[in-house]
């Protein structure tokens, strides 16, 4: 084998290398906010449909974890989750905002997925705090509790992103021990998600011993 023919097959095994399902395992921890629809229509694309959960309100959420040994790859993410949308009989979450601490989950969320993904720092305080940056850019920072009971769940979400023009819809199926806390979310003036609204959250989820696989999306348009 040539050195052409060696570079191509290293790259070719990489792609490979991350096909979906996406396996994941870690710990997460989600906190669920109500938020105004007026202020977070301007980031939801045609044709998408805001849910309200209650007059002029939806959910939004902002998901931060930590994914260790046995996933496809070992990094921390920050998902942020507007408005609760539908298309059709089809609900699921909006993101509007994606950061990562890996290059390679980068490009695996923008080609499979069609997810903005961004790299950003993350800096994890054992069982108490996270704060997500870039350089001296603040983006969020969450205090938190641990968990002092929980029970195993599985289940099931929906998250539609776009690429190339198409609306894609697609699955995370999650499996751990859920725990309801108590947290506390900062957000600065510099966080390119401050238009949001964001308020404390009324719900936080923690996630321990997650295993979570998301796989491929479909194109729904």
């Amino acid at each position: 084998m040539n050195r052409k023919d060696a570079k191509n097959a290293k790259e070719e095994r990489g792609r490979k290398f991350l096909l979906p399902p996406w396996n994941l395992q870690g710990f997460a921890i989600q906190t669920v906010h109500l938020v105004n629809v007026e202020g977070v229509a301007g980031l939801i694309p045609s044709p998408l449909k805001i849910v309200s959960v209650y007059p002029g309100k939806t959910l939004a959420s902002v998901y931060l974890s930590q994914y260790q040994s046995g996933s496809v790859l070992e990094y921390s993410e920050l998902i942020v989750v507007p408005a609760l949308v539908r298309y059709g009989a089809k609900v699921g979450g909006w993101i509007s905002h994606i950061y990562v601490d890996h290059p390679d989950s980068v490009v695996g969320g923008r080609e499979i997925w069609g997810l903005p993904k961004e790299l950003a720092e993350f800096s994890w305080e054992a069982n108490k705090r996270v704060t997500v940056c870039l350089g001296n850019q603040q983006f969020c920072s969450l205090n938190y509790q641990q968990q002092n009971l929980a029970w195993r769940q599985k289940f099931k979400v929906f998250a539609f992103s776009k690429m190339e023009g198409n609306l894609l819809i697609f699955p995370a199926k999650f499996n751990s021990l859920l725990g309801f806390i108590s947290s506390q979310l900062e957000i600065p003036s510099e966080s390119p998600f401050l238009e949001i609204g964001l308020n404390q959250p009324f719900l936080t989820v923690r996630c321990e011993q997650l295993n979570l696989s998301v796989d491929a999306p479909m194109v729904l348009q």
